[in-house]
């Protein structure tokens, strides 16, 4: 009996033993032509690398595509200035978002002393909110922005509050609201490419784009006392092509402003110009409206970026029942791109992978950059599941490879 105890025991040792020389001597996967955390990158050059600098009018101004928030072109875009009542997209979307459309709004003292260009409602008339916004947005009436205002925020200053809170969410970080009609005031102001991104972000509402695309509207106080009649004062909305409106504004610090939309195919492109001349030169930012979109719908289209074919790279698998793995090549969407754009794709791919390997565990990525600048990052997966291998497949295969002898 012990001399069988004995006996499997150095069996157990001996077969130890095997199972490390074994794991010691198997094979190594075989290597790459180049590491796999080094694929060369790939690099497309721009075919015409001098933009084009525009003729505009605007002291400040921004194009860009809605879809990516790129801005493609600009002039100190990043450079905060008074907005006027392009400030009332703020205005609507927060009403919108926030309020009953058939909830009665009351006109305070405050919102019936509003200067011109105003509704004219006398203090304690009543509107339903949904018809205040084609108020707010055809006519760009500022006593129908205080009066919005005081019944969604309490205040004028509670709703600047929920304007800034709003403006952060959507990625204005150069952006700071005070008033709910954009008259001038201290510290009131953005910039063009902040009022592009609101405009981007208010082209996803079809309430929104309801009201700026309607041509005229007659309103009633709640008690039928008064009516009034609107017009869209917005001739960017039926003077371009795929024109999807927005809005326009004037203070005598800020000039004659216009954020735009336009859309045709599948290119929707936001823009803004801000101090885009002062009186009597109102024509001006229709202009440059024009000008930008042209230079958007001319010079950029969707286009497929070529990749490398990543199928036949094999990753080393350590510990695992195969040695290496394939990858996928992922599917990379086109993207917007003009003749302006040079192109960068830098592959990050794992040198290796310890088992258990998942297909659903990414193995690396591809970023694709335009001018430098990231623009998507795509993962790359594993081609297969491998399985951790096991004591007992160790064993398994030792026993099939001195049975061969």
């Amino acid at each position: 009996m012990k001399t069988t105890r004995l006996y499997m025991f150095f069996t157990f040792l001996a077969l130890l033993f095997l199972c490390w020389c074994h794991m010691a001597n198997r094979p190594l996967p075989h290597p790459q032509t180049a590491p796999l955390t080094s694929l060369p990158p790939g690099h497309i050059d721009a075919a015409d690398p001098a933009s084009p600098a525009l003729k505009l009018y605007a002291s400040g101004a921004c194009l860009m595509d809605t879809a990516s928030r790129r801005v493609l072109y600009g002039k100190e875009e990043n450079t905060a200035l008074p907005m006027a009542s392009t400030t009332k997209i703020m205005t609507c979307l927060l009403a919108l978002e926030n309020g009953n459309p058939d909830s009665e709004v009351s006109f305070s003292k405050r919102a019936s002393s509003m200067p011109k260009v105003h509704l004219g409602a006398p203090a304690g008339s009543s509107f339903r909110l949904n018809d205040l916004l084609y108020s707010l947005m055809l006519e760009s009436h500022n006593d129908t922005a205080v009066a919005i205002a005081e019944h969604i925020g309490g205040s004028v200053e509670g709703f600047a509050a929920m304007m800034n809170a709003k403006a952060a969410e959507i990625g204005m970080t150069q952006t700071n609201f005070v008033t709910p009609n954009g008259l001038d005031a201290d510290r009131h102001g953005s910039t063009p490419a902040d009022m592009c991104r609101l405009a981007s972000y208010a082209v996803g509402n079809e309430a929104f784009l309801q009201i700026i695309q309607t041509p005229s509207r007659t309103i009633t106080s709640i008690h039928g006392s008064r009516s009034y009649s609107l017009s869209n004062k917005d001739a960017f909305l039926t003077s371009y092509p795929g024109a999807l409106g927005i809005k326009t504004g004037f203070t005598g610090k800020a000039g004659y402003c216009f954020v735009g939309a336009a859309k045709r195919e599948d290119r929707t492109f936001v823009s803004c110009v801000l101090g885009s001349g002062w009186p009597p030169n109102k024509s001006y930012k229709w202009k440059d409206t024009k000008t930008l979109m042209d230079f958007g719908f001319n010079n950029y289209s969707y286009q497929n970026i070529p990749i490398q074919d990543l199928s036949s790279i094999q990753i080393p698998v350590t510990d695992g029942k195969s040695d290496t793995v394939s990858i996928t090549t992922p599917k990379i969407p086109a993207f917007l791109l003009s003749p302006y754009d040079s192109i960068d794709i830098a592959y990050n791919i794992s040198s290796s992978l310890r088992a258990p390997v998942r297909k659903e565990v990414s193995a690396g990525t591809v970023t694709i950059s335009i001018n430098q600048m990231p623009v998507g990052s795509f993962p790359v997966y594993p081609q297969e599941d491998i399985e951790k291998l096991e004591l007992r497949d160790i064993i398994r295969q030792i026993l099939e490879a001195y049975s061969s002898f």
